[in-house]
């Protein structure tokens, strides 16, 4: 087999796990989003979608129609897409993280928050969110149970298997 080959496959071998995972963890984190949002204030997730709408549209999405909330969920799975994509990636060039997949969970998810809150939401066009120490602590430890637990255990499975079935190849 050519090396072109064999990239292609490897690629082609890992789309369907970082789909997966992204699919899962996007869907995890939405829930959450939404059940943390109705508690405190007794509404559906409209608002959730409408604000990570707002990430790109700016005020418009709070004024749009139902097209704003479907943008909101697809930008909400292309971001955590992207964390699964960036984490599939660098987990084999990283050693620590095959040692320990809850400290690697936690760290992904520390990871995501300190980049949502700290690089892409100050760069996008939402509204700023007012953080308190509860609301700091809520949001990443939503983000180390949804997105940062299934993707480092789903990665360590990946690679664990793939180191399996080179050892007998």
């Amino acid at each position: 087999m050519t090396e072109s080959m064999s990239s292609t496959a490897k690629q082609r071998s890992m789309l369907s796990p970082i789909l997966a995972t992204g699919l899962l963890a996007g869907f995890l984190d939405g829930l959450a989003a939404s059940v943390q949002y109705f508690i405190k204030t007794g509404k559906g997730p409209a608002p959730v979608f409408r604000f990570i709408a707002s990430g790109v549209f700016g005020k418009d999405a709070f004024a749009g129609g139902n097209i704003m909330i479907i943008w909101g969920v697809v930008f909400h799975f292309i971001i955590a897409a992207l964390f699964t994509i960036f984490f599939f990636l660098v987990y084999p060039k990283i050693k620590m993280f095959s040692k320990n997949r809850i400290v690697t969970g936690i760290f992904l998810g520390i990871f995501t928050w300190l980049v949502m809150n700290l690089t892409v939401l100050p760069l996008s066009n939402t509204p700023p969110l007012t953080k308190t120490f509860s609301g700091v602590m809520t949001g990443v430890i939503i983000l180390v149970l949804a997105i940062g637990m299934p993707v480092s255990f789903v990665a360590h499975q990946y690679y664990k298997h793939k180191i399996h079935l080179k050892s007998n190849s």
